[in-house]
């Protein structure tokens, strides 16, 4: 058996009964990601840590390092996350949100377009999926078990590490995987688990504590984003829009968002830092707290003398991308600059893309994939390979944003870890 395949499917391939074998030769303890095969195109789908209170740090796949959690750094496949003492956090992957409590352990197993699976070793977690897709499932793992939602819900993980997790369905319907057995749960129930062959014990009635509170919060929150008439609930991100910029209709680009309270002079992606993210490569982390999905989705447009995001057909699965610029090179401001690459390559300054510019990425991606990355954007066509950009954005005063050579960064398309 392939060392990396999931519970959930061993429970596919062997049945429940074949679970207790499959578990042995995977050893519980470590819980390893669902078996991927190999694609030549990266996932359109990440995490993002939407808001944290206290103290959270995270390891990006690979380093080793624990630094302080950036909110808008995206995370995934192979990514850690510790909310400490006292601490709190929840992370957004598409239209599920996943809440994290204090002393909590999460590492994202997977993060791809067929599935999501959070390892959690320890700690509290609450999952509320919107939508459930039996094709593009969620998987929970803890030392002694697996949980699987099967419909859309509200649930809740209590995850002790010597061997107890508590699961706790407010709505919806699941089954938990152990060690030889599979146990359903309904919406009402609150059960605990002790060891690797699901051993019930009992949990006690449930009582809302400042968890849960500050879980509804958030809900009621979701529930009035104003946001989500206009993009998909699936873009990461959206939901820290609404605190920060109006919606307006335009003309040309149908609704658009417009962001409050930014300074004179103010371009897209002109406030933030360049940092490495496998399997992209070099990604934007804006410093605005609502600086997510409006670099990583749609596009940006000038529009009555102000920047405003256009964010593309709601109805279409949004899919993300490092950055959205044109790079160009040359050595003065304004109309002399030459784009140089459409997206993701070299150079020493950068524009936002327009809502007619095509994103072609640096790193390897299939034809499909580049059709499906643009079709989040208002470019109205199937043949998006022949399409020739405009870049009118780079005639913008103040839309090219420009360093100094990066002193030390290698931007041929490799580079470190983070």
């Amino acid at each position: 058996m392939n060392p990396l395949i999931s519970w959930r499917t061993a429970v596919r391939q062997l049945g429940v009964v074949g679970v207790g074998l499959a578990l042995g030769v995977l050893g519980v303890a470590g819980m390893p990601a669902f078996a991927q095969a190999q694609s030549a195109d990266p996932p359109g789908r990440v995490a993002r840590l939407s808001q944290f209170d206290g103290t959270v740090t995270f390891s990006p796949d690979g380093t080793g390092d624990w630094r302080y959690a950036e909110r808008n750094r995206p995370l995934t496949t192979g990514d850690a996350v510790w909310v400490d003492r006292n601490s709190r956090a929840e992370m957004r992957v598409g239209g599920a949100a996943v809440r994290l409590g204090a002393s909590t352990s999460v590492a994202l197993s997977a993060v791809t377009d067929q599935n999501v699976q959070l390892n959690v070793t320890q700690g509290t977690v609450g999952l509320r999926l919107r939508g459930y897709d039996p094709n593009q499932p969620y998987e929970i793992d803890t030392p002694n078990l697996a949980f699987v939602p099967q419909q859309a819900g509200e649930y809740r993980l209590d995850v002790d590490p010597n061997g107890v997790t508590t699961v706790s369905v407010s709505r919806g319907a699941a089954t938990v995987y152990g060690q030889g057995a599979s146990v359903p749960l309904q919406q009402g129930q609150r059960v605990a688990f002790v060891g690797q062959n699901l051993t019930q014990q009992p949990a006690g009635p449930s009582r809302a504590d400042a968890f849960d509170q500050w879980v509804r919060q958030l809900d009621a929150r979701e529930d009035a984003s104003v946001s989500a008439r206009y993009v998909s609930r699936d873009m990461t991100g959206y939901e820290s829009l609404d605190d920060y910029g109006t919606w307006q209709e335009t003309p040309d680009y149908g609704a658009v968002w417009v962001p409050s309270d930014v300074p004179s002079g103010w371009a897209p992606y002109r406030t933030g830092h360049w940092t490495w993210v496998d399997p992209w490569g070099w990604t934007w982390v804006d410093d605005a707290p609502w600086g997510f999905a409006p670099y990583h989705y749609g596009r940006w447009a000038y529009v009555d003398a102000r920047w405003c995001w256009v964010p593309g057909p709601v109805a279409v699965r949004p899919v993300y991308a490092p950055a959205l610029v044109g790079w160009v090179n040359g050595s003065s401001g304004g109309n002399a600059w030459g784009v140089a690459f459409a997206a993701g390559g070299v150079g020493l300054a950068w524009f936002a893309l327009g809502p007619h510019d095509v994103y072609r990425p640096a790193y390897h991606a299939s034809s499909a994939y580049i059709t499906n990355i643009n079709r989040t954007t208002v470019i109205r066509t199937t043949n998006i390979t022949n399409i020739n950009n405009i870049y009118v954005n780079r005639n913008v005063i103040g839309a090219v944003v420009g360093v100094q050579p990066f002193g030390g960064m290698d931007l041929s398309g490799t580079g470190p870890k983070a």
